[in-house]
C-alpha cells in the first residue's frame, strides 16, 4: 500500500495508512499557510458517525481556504444502493479533488483510491480495525510535545482494547517507525489479536505492572459496537483491571503523560479526575488533529 500513495518522487498522492511510510516522507509544515486551497473542493465522505475527525477536518479545510462539502452516507443515494465508488466518481465529476473518507470496511479507501481520477487525494479518516493515519500523526505530535524529540528514550503503554482499534495499530506503526525505546500493551486477553499486531512490544494484562515507570500512557475507547457479545464481563470489573484512577497514574513515570482517542467513556476507561486532570493530554490531541490535518491536505492538495 506504500506504493499506493506514494508517486514516483515520493510525494504522498494519498494517506491511506502509516504502515511502510518512511520517517523522512515529506508532509507540510503544521498548519502554515491560509487560504492555500482557494478554489479547491473537498468532501468528508463518511461512512461511519464522527465528532472530532469530521469536525476537525472540515475546520482545517476551510481554514485552507478550500469549499467543504460533508456527505452523511445516511442521508445519500447510498440508501437507495448507490455503490461508494459511484459516489467518489460522481462528487469527482463536480470537481472535488480531496476526499477524507471514513468507511466500517477494512481497506475500503485503499480501494477507492485505486479507482480515483489523476490529481485527486484521499486520506484515510479510519477503515474497519485497520488504520487511521491522522490520528496517529496528531498522537506523535502531541506525545513529542509532551515528553519531547526523542522517541528513543520513551517507554509508552498502549492500554484496553487493541484488538478492535484502529488508533492502535496506526499508533504502533508510528512508534516503530519513530524508535520508541520500549512499546508496552496491556489489555484482558480477549481484547488482545491473535496476530503479528503485537510483534516487538511488552505484553502483559496486569495494568498495575505495566505501569511502572511509563512516559505516556495511550488509553483506548472500549469498542463495544464493534466486538462481540461476552469479551470483557462487565464495565465495571473492566474498569477495575483496566481503568486509569489517580492512584494508578501515580505508580508511572513521573510526569507520565495521558493521551485517549475519545470519545471517553468517562468510569470505564478513564475517571473524571485523570481526564481532567493535569497530566491529561486529551484536549491538546484535539486541537492538534486541526493543524495535522491541515498540513496533510496541504500537502495532498496545495
Amino acid at each position: 500500500m506504500t506504493a499506493q500513495q506514494l508517486d514516483d518522487s515520493g510525494r504522498l498522492r494519498h494517506l491511506l495508512t502509516l504502515e511502510g511510510l518512511p520517517r523522512d516522507t515529506p508532509v507540510g509544515r503544521v498548519g502554515n499557510k491560509r487560504h492555500v486551497l482557494g478554489g479547491s473542493a473537498v468532501c468528508t465522505l463518511f461512512f461511519e458517525p464522527s465528532t472530532r475527525t469530521r469536525s476537525s477536518f472540515h475546520l482545517a479545510a476551510q481554514r485552507l481556504g478550500a469549499d467543504v462539502l460533508n456527505f452523511d452516507a445516511s442521508t445519500s443515494s447510498t440508501r437507495k444502493g448507490e455503490t461508494a465508488c459511484d459516489t467518489l466518481k460522481n462528487l469527482e465529476a463536480m470537481g472535488v479533488r480531496g476526499f477524507v473518507v471514513r468507511h466500517p470496511d477494512d481497506g475500503a479507501v485503499a480501494a477507492l483510491a485505486a479507482v480515483a481520477g489523476e490529481g485527486t487525494a484521499l486520506v484515510n479518516a479510519g477503515d474497519g480495525r485497520s488504520s487511521h493515519p491522522t490520528q496517529g500523526l496528531l498522537d506523535m505530535l502531541t506525545l513529542r510535545q509532551a515528553k519531547g524529540p526523542d522517541f528513543s528514550k520513551m517507554k509508552v503503554v498502549i492500554v484496553g482494547d487493541v484488538k478492535h482499534s484502529r488508533v492502535a495499530r496506526t499508533d504502533l506503526h508510528a512508534l516503530r517507525t519513530l524508535g520508541v525505546g520500549e512499546i508496552r500493551v496491556c489489555g484482558p486477553q480477549s481484547l488482545l489479536p491473535d496476530d503479528d499486531t503485537l510483534k516487538g512490544c511488552v505484553v502483559g494484562d496486569d495494568f498495575d505492572a505495566m505501569l511502572e515507570g511509563v512516559d505516556a500512557l495511550m488509553m483506548l475507547r472500549l469498542q463495544r459496537e464493534r466486538m462481540e457479545e461476552g469479551l470483557v464481563p462487565s464495565l465495571e470489573q473492566y474498569h477495575a483491571q483496566y481503568g486509569l484512577n489517580t492512584a494508578r497514574l501515580a505508580r508511572a513515570g513521573k510526569d507520565a503523560a495521558v493521551l485517549h482517542p475519545g470519545p471517553i467513556n468517562r468510569g470505564v476507561e478513564v475517571t473524571d479526575e485523570v481526564a481532567d486532570g493535569p497530566q491529561s493530554w486529551v484536549l491538546r490531541q484535539v486541537a492538534n488533529g486541526v493543524a495535522v490535518r491541515m498540513a496533510v491536505l496541504e500537502t495532498l492538495l496545495g
